[in-house]
């Protein structure tokens, strides 16, 4: 496995790499939502049952609730998750970044599970 730094700087450039080809009123958007990288999910969040092989999670609020909640939004991507599907391919592991995260940011959006499969986002 790559160094951490190298797994965050990949997947860093994929995120931005997103936020540029999103269009304005979505980039806006979307640069105000935290995005954080974790090698695997803590103790905590599998507790509350989270899977510890999960690649991305989207917690608080939609965007539509924002206004109506004390936690902040954010998207955590799982980068030794993303690097395990990937098998070790930097290709492959910045394709699995992208599509982690836009799935994510679809929850932000307000769209469920079946919504982002019919995207092609599962």
């Amino acid at each position: 496995m790559p160094h951490w730094e190298h797994l965050q700087k990949l997947a860093l450039d994929e995120v931005e790499a997103i936020f540029a080809a999103l269009p304005a009123p979505l980039r806006e958007r979307a640069r105000q939502l935290p995005v954080t990288f974790e090698r695997v999910p803590n103790a905590a969040l599998q507790a509350d049952g989270i899977e510890p092989d999960t690649l991305g999670l989207f917690t608080g609020p939609e965007f539509a609730d924002e206004e109506h909640s004390t936690l902040p939004p954010q998207i955590i991507l799982f980068l030794e998750n993303l690097w395990a599907q990937a098998e070790g391919d930097e290709e492959i592991f910045r394709d699995e970044v992208h599509t982690t995260f836009l799935h994510e940011l679809g929850h932000y959006l307000g769209l469920d599970e079946d919504e982002l499969t019919e995207r092609g986002l599962d």
